[in-house]
């Protein structure tokens, strides 16, 4: 009999770096590729996320590291959840093929090694600022930066209950 309570299949979809170069070869093309925090996944996300996974056959997120955003100045107690709870729920998502991580302050390293066929960044991304656009570019990809649907975002969120825990 199986164990009904074996580890979800969603799992699988959760890459270390360093076998990155050998799953990669197993998702069908073209590679779509975005990145972020994605800290307390909201609306926002997951729309966006859907988006960029309908620009090709396989969408890759890469998450940023938990030092790695402690670095980006978005207060002391992020990231609220750690990356380990992060990739899992991206991998839980149906549109994501594969999350995976990095530890640098941008992603540059990580696209040069998957060379997606798409690099996708959310709307308060310019095409000429994204990380990697040029490259994608020079490569023969495309590279986009999809408008936000929906007025959300971690930082608001949190503000929110910040400001609702002090005046309790």
């Amino acid at each position: 009999m199986q164990n009904p309570y074996s580890t979800p299949q969603f799992e699988s979809k959760v890459c270390p770096p360093e076998q990155l170069a050998e799953r990669l070869g197993q998702l069908p093309r073209p590679l779509v590729f975005t990145n972020g925090c994605f800290d307390i996944l909201h609306r926002g996300h997951v729309t966006y996320l859907a988006q960029a996974a309908a620009l090709g056959a396989s969408l890759i997120v890469a998450i940023n590291t938990d030092a790695s955003v402690k670095r980006q100045g978005k207060g002391d107690d992020r990231p609220i959840n750690p990356q380990d709870n992060r990739a899992a729920v991206l991998a839980a998502l149906e549109s994501v093929a594969l999350v995976t991580w990095f530890d640098d302050d941008t992603p540059a390293a990580l696209i040069e090694a998957v060379k997606p066929d798409v690099l996708v960044k959310g709307g308060d991304w310019p095409v000429d600022k994204i990380v990697g656009a040029a490259e994608t570019l020079a490569r023969g990809g495309e590279v986009h930066s999809i408008p936000f649907l929906f007025s959300t975002s971690t930082t608001a969120t949190l503000n929110k209950i910040r400001e609702s825990a002090g005046g309790a």
